[in-house]
């Protein structure tokens, strides 16, 4: 098969040993990011497969539409960047597995790391060093604060047990059945939405970005955080109101911020306000970007092309695709 894989930034793929499962098949790697439809259209014209990295890349129809050897879209987790309506009625399965029992440790990892940073102001601290100069400010410690998980998914339980380990108490708020899983791990949970704003620390946001959750926390929610608190997002930008964190920031509630994802990716705008700010640590959405993710991740997504090849495809999300597929040569 020709298979297209999208924004591999620094062609880490194929150096991958799951790489190895695509041997015997025409494979073209892109390494640059561009969401133009004419360039991607020109790029993946001859694609019979065509892999993503998350939702680095928007598949919507109108590129669709130009891609009449297309068949397979092969990925991993969720799919808000697919127009899947789109791809059934051109016969285009959508194979994608949504591993519900393994979390992206990498991502729950990150996001520790950046409460560390930020907490301690790291990077604030390094640069001051670099430049030449000594200690810029007093930090804070963990132990005994309270850390807000906000959505006890897989990663938010995950990021609970590191608080735990760091002598934090933890206080959740989710949904119900989120909550009272959250109860039978033997964590917290907050009273009410805006007493869970009010209590925390640090506050992680641990959701998935859907029509419910699209603005869950308001400039309201910002308000009542302590100047002292952190708000660490590792999940989506969206899930925060626009224009919310940069405004709260600036109002001294929260007093910090860590970020790693942003409404528009790539990040390329270095006057964007969250990159000018003294008190918010910013990165270019690395969550999940580690070589041993990358080795979990692409197995199942290249075992989805394997499956394809032989006929029997796996993880379709678009099941109503298989009476018009497209079928492999």
């Amino acid at each position: 098969m020709q298979i297209s894989i999208l924004d591999d930034y620094f062609d880490t793929l194929r150096t991958l040993k799951c790489f190895g499962k695509l041997a015997g098949h025409d494979v073209t790697v892109w390494n640059n990011h561009v969401q133009d439809v004419d360039t991607l259209a020109e790029r993946l014209r001859d694609t019979e497969a065509l892999v993503l990295i998350r939702e680095r890349t928007q598949i919507r129809d109108a590129l669709l539409e130009r891609l009449p050897k297309l068949k397979l879209i092969s990925q991993r987790s969720v799919y808000p960047h697919i127009d899947i309506d789109a791809c059934t009625r051109l016969g285009i399965i959508v194979s994608s597995g949504q591993h519900a029992d393994t979390p992206s440790y990498a991502t729950a990892e990150f996001a520790w790391g950046l409460v560390l940073a930020a907490m301690r102001a790291i990077p604030q601290q390094m640069a001051s060093l670099k430049a030449g100069n000594w200690q810029i400010g007093v930090g804070h410690t963990l132990r005994g604060k309270t850390l807000g998980i906000y959505g006890y998914g897989r990663i938010g339980a995950v990021v609970a047990g590191y608080g735990k380990a760091f002598g934090m108490e933890v206080l959740v708020w989710a949904r119900e059945p989120a909550l009272a899983k959250a109860r039978a791990d033997g964590y917290e949970t907050a009273a009410g939405k805006a007493a869970f704003f009010e209590q925390c620390d640090v506050l992680s946001l641990h959701m998935r970005l859907v029509d419910g959750t699209r603005g869950i926390v308001t400039a309201a929610d910002l308000a009542r955080m302590k100047p002292t608190a952190l708000l660490v997002n590792t999940s989506r930008a969206p899930l925060i109101e626009p224009n919310a964190l940069v405004n709260a920031l600036r109002a001294g509630r929260p007093g910090m911020a860590a970020v790693d994802v942003y409404e528009k990716e790539p990040l390329r705008d270095t006057s964007d306000p969250l990159l000018t700010m003294d008190n918010v640590v910013c990165t270019p959405h690395l969550g999940y970007v580690s070589r041993d993710e990358y080795e979990i991740q692409f197995t199942d997504i290249f075992d989805q092309i394997i499956a394809y090849a032989a006929g029997a495809p796996t993880n379709v999300v678009n099941p109503d695709v298989m009476g018009k597929r497209r079928q492999p040569d």
